[in-house]
């Protein structure tokens, strides 16, 4: 039976580092971590419409928390005159009782994030775009911006099918077994009327150092 492990937990500490920067007492820890699940659910709902959110990273000091929006659209992100910012930090102050800052950050190459590149098929997947044409289309897109390899896989009823299946793509190579490979990944659910498609995507940017 095939070991299975997320490549980025994989690499912890190698390439790769935690999402929630904290450290907790075993009494705060339970608590901490659901308000950090909590933040997270609440930023990806309020931008559900289109795939934007990279990466979101929290850190906490004392007697501040800091959220770090990872996003390929800052603007839609800040919005006018940065009412949107202000209003996200509100919603979270109000959800964690704390002073928050929120830090905006860039993805210069949205096509290398595994997760943008995953809900963006997920995204067409579920306007009944043909799911070879999808995820074709995002490989050769994310190919084209640098990686040095990618691989799609969609397991569900493709295309409507009355069986469901799992069909795989692969461009370039994307070795999962070595450490110094900077790969991300990711996992998204695009619901279909004939049930959920899932979509995994492992994007491979070259080895480190």
């Amino acid at each position: 039976m095939g070991q299975k492990v997320d490549p980025r937990s994989f690499r912890l500490q190698v390439s790769k580092a935690w999402n929630s920067r904290w450290f907790a007492k075993k009494s705060d820890f339970s608590a901490w971590l659901i308000e950090d699940v909590k933040i997270r659910e609440l930023i990806e709902k309020r931008y559900a419409a289109r795939p934007t959110i990279a990466k979101v990273v929290i850190e906490r000091q004392s007697n501040l928390l800091t959220v770090t929006i990872f996003t390929a659209k800052a603007g839609v992100v800040i919005g006018k005159g940065g009412s949107g910012v202000t209003e996200l930090k509100g919603q979270i102050e109000k959800l964690t009782n704390q002073a928050v800052r929120i830090n905006i950050e860039e993805v210069k190459k949205p096509e290398l994030s595994a997760k943008l590149v995953a809900e963006n098929i997920a995204h067409q997947l579920e306007r009944r775009m043909n799911f070879r044409r999808a995820t074709k289309m995002s490989a050769q897109s994310t190919m084209n911006a640098g990686a040095k390899g990618i691989r799609i896989e969609v397991a569900g009823r493709l295309n409507g099918a009355e069986m469901s299946r799992r069909e795989k793509l692969i461009e370039g190579s994307v070795p999962l077994h070595t450490l110094r490979a900077d790969i991300d990944f990711h996992v998204a659910r695009a619901k279909t009327a004939a049930g959920i498609i899932g979509v995994k995507v492992w994007v491979y940017k070259g080895e480190r150092g």
